[in-house]
């Protein structure tokens, strides 16, 4: 199984970058695992939050297959513990499931287009993170899952 984070906008603060690199060099050992962001769209006073959301949602479905396992990462999704999370990551695997994208939106949330696309909708937590600051816990989250289920030392319960 691969694993997809897509989002919309660039990383920029350096030791968030530093981060992720980090975490994605150390899931390399694990699964396959990437990264791949999405231009902003800038809101200007012709482009109001709502279009906004329908054209990064737009982007965002001509970056998906009709194969592909769409999980949305949204404050109104299931929140999980690191070993649940680590638990459905695996229930994905044993399912034979190719690829799951994992997609962050942009400031607005997501259109209702990619709310009907998703096949399911996580949280990380109920407070809200900056978008960057996401990529950098959930992917750290996802190799965390990686050392759960093959039984390493990093997590402790």
């Amino acid at each position: 199984m691969e694993i997809e984070l897509l989002t919309v906008g660039k990383t920029t603060i350096g030791f968030v970058k530093e981060g992720i690199d980090e975490y994605c060099k150390r899931l390399r050992h694990y699964i396959g695992y990437s990264i791949q962001s999405l231009p902003d769209v800038k809101k200007s006073a012709s482009l109001n939050a709502e279009r906004q959301k329908e054209a990064e949602g737009e982007m965002i479905l001509s970056k998906i297959q009709p194969c592909d396992f769409v999980v949305l990462l949204d404050e109104r999704g299931k929140e999980f513990g690191s070993m649940e999370f680590s638990a459905y990551l695996e229930k994905q695997m044993v399912a034979g499931r190719k690829k799951v994208i994992f997609v962050v939106g942009g400031p607005y949330g997501f259109s209702r287009a990619v709310y009907e696309r998703a096949d399911g909708k996580v949280s990380l937590s109920r407070m809200t993170f900056n978008h960057e600051m996401v990529r950098l816990f959930f992917t750290e989250q996802v190799y965390r899952a990686m050392t759960i289920l093959r039984g390493e030392p990093y997590h402790h319960e």
